[in-house]
């Protein structure tokens, strides 16, 4: 069996870390979906009435949150914007913008699709034309930028730039996705917006990376277009490469997760999962599966030391909520028909933010799926990702920005 009390260093080295209530960047303060500290209710009302609620632009970029302080990212008319707010009233402190004519060759929303990337000082934002700012956090005065995709010759992709950079050591470390460059990955200083390394040929993919220390390495892993690979974040030097994808029409989105020395990657579009060995300096796959857990683009949760998941598309049914022993490669559970939904952890529970706006609390157990409450949170389509911070939790649908206390 896994070893939890490795898992739990483990993740706990992950990126950098934040306060306990800090949401600061992707999937929360490691990228693995959990909120650290937060204590939330036993039980949902059926119709909460939230806090406030605004109007929002264009995009799937959800909201990230650091010293009761939210960072909204989003297009209005031709400009992306990022706004700075009070996480307990929405009022804006400053906002800043740049101008875009990006228009996706497949969908409607023209908006941007990574979250705000926010350390002590700076906030990192990476919009779907690959312009990469940092601004000041204070004053949301732009600092430096790099408009990727013209200085690399980066592809577009289907729905432009969608992977969240991560900061590491002085470091903006981006999938731009610029194979004739030689610029796969690109890391910049996060001070002076200076390139510091470009590597690989690899090409872009909806994956956001995570960082790590992995047998005394330390590993910053992206799943790009067609791998997943650990690279030596101060230097670019490529560790290992694992085969991940499929060519045609398919997107990886979803964030790598590790359990100790073990990774675990999904995708959905006939790719699977994927559960390997790490090193220092080599990836060995243990096994390879369409069937056990195929998400388009949510990141399993760990729970001693089992994965709960969604498997199937959002646009392709059925889809359902899923318990998954990668060790054993066997599924404990699976509650079928579940819907579309992305996931947080927080003071041992299991919140599941449904695309049509249902948010569904869960104890989470390994023997059997365990329902609490449901409460209807908006309308419309909910597909970008929630914030929990001291108790607040953010979400947004095509049209609106909601905050709900979910405090006990």
């Amino acid at each position: 069996m896994m070893n939890v009390t490795r898992t739990i260093l483990l993740l706990a080295a992950l990126t950098t870390s934040s306060p306990a209530g800090d949401w600061p960047q992707i999937l929360g303060p490691n990228r693995t979906g959990v909120a650290e500290g937060e204590v939330i209710a036993d039980r949902l009302p059926p119709s909460p009435k939230p806090l406030w609620k605004r109007d929002v632009g264009d995009g799937f970029a959800g909201v990230a949150v650091k010293g009761g302080t939210a960072y909204l990212f989003h297009r209005v008319d031709d400009q992306e914007r990022v706004e700075a707010m009070s996480a307990k009233t929405g009022k804006v402190l400053w906002k800043g913008d740049s101008a875009t004519e990006y228009a996706s060759q497949i969908s409607p929303d023209r908006g941007p699709r990574c979250v705000p990337v926010v350390t002590n000082d700076r906030v990192i934002v990476f919009g779907a034309q690959g312009l990469l700012r940092c601004l000041d956090r204070k004053t949301g005065k732009e600092l430096w930028s790099n408009v990727t995709h013209k200085t690399f010759q980066a592809q577009e992709g289907y729905f432009g730039a969608g992977s969240t950079p991560v900061v590491e050591g002085g470091l903006v470390l981006v999938n731009v996705g610029a194979p004739k460059t030689h610029a796969g990955i690109v890391a910049f200083n996060l001070q002076s917006g200076k390139v510091a390394w470009k590597a690989t040929d690899e090409q872009p993919s909806y994956s956001s990376p995570i960082v790590a220390d992995v047998a005394g390495q330390r590993q910053a892993i992206f799943v790009t277009r067609y791998n997943c690979l650990g690279v030596a974040p101060k230097t670019g030097k490529v560790l290992w490469t694992l085969p991940f994808g499929s060519r045609g029409p398919t997107v990886n989105a979803a964030t790598p997760v590790l359990l100790g020395d073990r990774m675990f990657l999904t995708s959905s579009y006939g790719v699977g999962a994927v559960f390997a060995k790490l090193t220092a300096d080599s990836a060995e796959e243990l096994w390879k599966d369409r069937n056990l857990m195929a998400s388009q683009y949510t990141t399993p949760i760990e729970h001693e030391g089992a994965l709960i998941g969604i498997d199937g598309r959002q646009d392709v049914g059925p889809v359902s909520l899923r318990c998954l022993d990668p060790v054993a490669k066997k599924i404990l559970w699976d509650e079928q028909d579940f819907g579309y939904a992305t996931l947080i952890k927080a003071d041992d529970k299991l919140l599941a933010q449904k695309t049509d706006g249902t948010l569904v609390l869960i104890n989470p157990d390994k023997s059997g799926y365990r329902e609490v409450s449901q409460a209807s949170l908006c309308d419309g389509t909910t597909r970008a990702l929630p914030a929990l911070s001291n108790g607040l939790y953010l979400l947004r649908n095509e049209g609106t920005l909601y905050c709900y206390d979910l405090s006990p």
